[in-house]
């Protein structure tokens, strides 16, 4: 009797999870991905098999090693690459400071560790010349550096090719020439370089033509390391442009793996468009099987260009890992690895799960604008159907002071549904909205009289969402407002070219500076099916 093979569910990390680095130490995979301008820094999953993944311990989880307050809306980590050699993992990232206009402050980094999950060492400064650096060990056991470097001047291509440079271990610290060693091809925007010895030849992974929907992987090789590099005749080798009908799009940004039994695998970023058009989810990363061809070029083994949802799995045994749970009872002295903070580490001037055991509470800080201090926990979308539920206690004493459930894009972009104070009605409940940097208030403000507590929930319908409220623990949902769309919590905006995807979570607002607190009592999220249905008949 034939066994069924095993297969891979592409994207194998939904959600916010762009930009991914593969590799191999010994018989575990590990894919770190972007996090932006999200706390704790780089985000680390772990698989045995490439089918099942779990997140592991971020490795940027210190003040020293990653300083993002005052870090503009898509900035932060851009582009980590995650290595592996002699026992040792090595981390490259890039902290990006500015990105609009003619120049890009864009500083990267090394740090080490010989356990994944850490401790990581402190940051070794590498270069600001460009982004997306990846290190690459070569045979001989020297170590080059290769990131795109960025030209700012009037007339010059921007994406001005891939600059090469030696690190030394023992120095730690570039040393040598910087060498560029391809100025990419007729696609342009190159960016994302992976260097790999396989055979005779050195391969160039490069991502071109932006991060859109003409996003593509291409290639190309050279017998020296320093080039030439004779350009891939059938690139690009992945993308999904030209075929609108796929369900995964935007592909691109490729890295590779070869497995302990031979067999090789491309780990991609892709989005799923609502609407043809919003990836409401971000960029999420996926993979696909590769082969080498006669002539000795790298292909997909679908024998095409295109991402495919259900793909082969390696013949490797099945390791999957235990689920994170719906429901989050804030019963621990420290977060769930599913949690991320704006730009700032958690700390205990402004989060606890010790002042009162079983809940969060949450110091209010700055507004949803701030690029600073907010004081927000969140954690990424993860299915286009979806619902999340909170229950908090909160006594505001004025409008400057809210509390609630939030789903946020960047300070631009939000759709808020928060407690907070009127002078004349108390108590109340409503809606705010930034929509591209518009401010708006999309529900009038609901009366709450004197309630000890209060049930939120959000549901996500593809390309819009829904909010309801329940007063107190045991009562009924109510809508709070009607459908709104949700497509501008997305990459796919008309007035910004930006990266991340949408978040959900919890916050409070205390603009008067007085540090006003609320407790949640629990926070659930769950991916569901027709949940916009059961609740328009609850």
């Amino acid at each position: 009797m034939n066994k069924i093979k095993k297969m891979i569910t592409n994207p194998i990390l939904p959600g916010f999870h762009p930009d991914p680095s593969i590799c191999r130490a010994g018989e575990d995979y590990y894919i770190a991905t972007s996090t932006f301008e999200w706390f704790p820094g780089v985000r680390i999953h772990h698989s045995r098999d490439l089918v099942h993944w779990r997140p592991i311990a971020s490795p940027l989880t210190r003040v020293t090693q990653l300083n993002m307050e005052g870090n503009i809306n898509s900035g932060g980590v851009w582009a980590p690459c995650l290595s592996y050699d002699n026992g040792v993992f090595y981390l490259i990232y890039t902290d990006v400071k500015s990105r609009v206009g003619a120049f890009k402050d864009t500083h990267n980094y090394l740090v080490t560790a010989t356990d994944i999950e850490g401790p990581w060492s402190d940051p070794v400064y590498l270069n600001s010349s460009g982004f997306d650096p990846s290190l690459f060990h070569d045979e001989d056991g020297r170590k080059w550096l290769v990131n795109m470097i960025w030209d700012h001047r009037k007339g010059k291509n921007r994406f001005a090719g891939i600059v090469l440079q030696e690190y030394s271990v023992q120095e730690h610290k570039m040393i040598g020439p910087a060498v560029n060693i391809f100025k990419g091809t007729e696609l342009g925007l190159t960016e994302a370089p992976h260097l790999y010895k396989h055979n005779d030849y050195y391969y160039l992974i490069t991502a071109e033509g932006g991060t859109g929907y003409e996003h593509a992987v291409t290639a190309a090789r050279s017998r020296t390391l320093q080039g030439p590099y004779e350009v891939d005749p059938v690139n690009p080798i992945l993308t999904s442009y030209g075929r609108p009908d796929l369900a995964l799009q935007k592909a691109g940004h490729g890295s590779l793996v070869e497995t302990h039994t031979g067999e090789w695998y491309m780990a991609h970023l892709v989005g799923r468009p609502v609407q043809h058009k919003y990836c409401i989810l971000g960029r999420e990363t996926a993979l696909q099987p590769c082969t080498w061809s006669e002539d000795g070029w790298l292909r997909l083994a679908s024998g095409d260009r295109y991402p495919e949802v259900q793909v082969p799995a390696p013949m490797i045994q099945s390791h999957p890992f235990e689920s994170i749970a719906e429901m989050d009872h804030f019963d621990h002295f420290e977060l769930r690895q599913d949690w991320n903070t704006l730009r700032i580490p958690p700390h205990s001037n402004w989060l606890s799960l010790t002042e009162r055991p079983g809940y969060l509470r949450l110091h209010g800080m700055e507004s949803m604008s701030s690029t600073h201090r907010q004081s927000m926990i969140a954690r990424r979308l993860q299915a286009l159907e979806c619902e999340a539920e909170t229950c908090l206690e909160f006594a505001p004493d004025h409008p400057q002071q809210m509390a609630g459930l939030i789903l946020y894009y960047d300070t631009q972009d939000y759709l808020y549904l928060r407690v907070t104070y009127h002078e004349e009605k108390g108590l109340c409940l409503g809606i705010i909205q930034s929509k591209y940097g518009v401010y708006d208030e999309l529900l009038e403000d609901i009366p709450l009289d004197s309630v000890s507590t209060l049930r939120l929930k959000a549901v996500v319908d593809q390309d819009r969402a829904r909010f309801y409220y329940a007063i107190n623990s045991d009562s009924s949902w109510n809508t709070a407002g009607g459908w709104v769309d949700i497509t501008h919590l997305s990459d796919e905006s008309p007035k910004y070219i930006r990266f991340t995807g949408t978040y959900i979570g919890l916050c409070v607002q205390d603009l008067g500076g007085t540090r006003k607190y609320a407790d949640f009592d629990y926070f659930m999220y769950k991916e569901t099916k027709h949940a916009a249905g059961v609740l328009e008949n609850m």
